[in-house]
């Protein structure tokens, strides 16, 4: 939040208001997640969040490949039947 004097009118207050994305205690952030490879697609074409087997919600924008595998959705996925959508 900022504040900012402006002459003769007092003070006025900005907040900046932007939606959490992100669930969880920011772990989520250190892993590359499982996400259905359309919604991927989507997302990079109309900016809307993805989300993940884990239940992560956010704009993918990194690389995954730098990242470790996330063990939540590495657990779901494994779990998930073969030849499953």
């Amino acid at each position: 939040m900022s504040t900012e004097v402006l002459p003769g009118s007092g003070t006025r207050s900005e907040t900046d208001v932007r939606p959490d994305l992100s669930h969880g205690d920011g772990d989520h952030e250190r892993f590359a997640h499982y996400v259905d490879k359309s919604k991927i697609v989507e997302s990079a074409v109309t900016g809307d969040p993805v989300v993940a087997l884990c239940g992560k919600v956010w704009v993918p924008s990194r690389d995954p490949k730098r990242f470790p595998v996330c063990p939540e959705c590495k657990e779901i996925y494994e779990s998930l039947p073969e030849g499953g959508e």
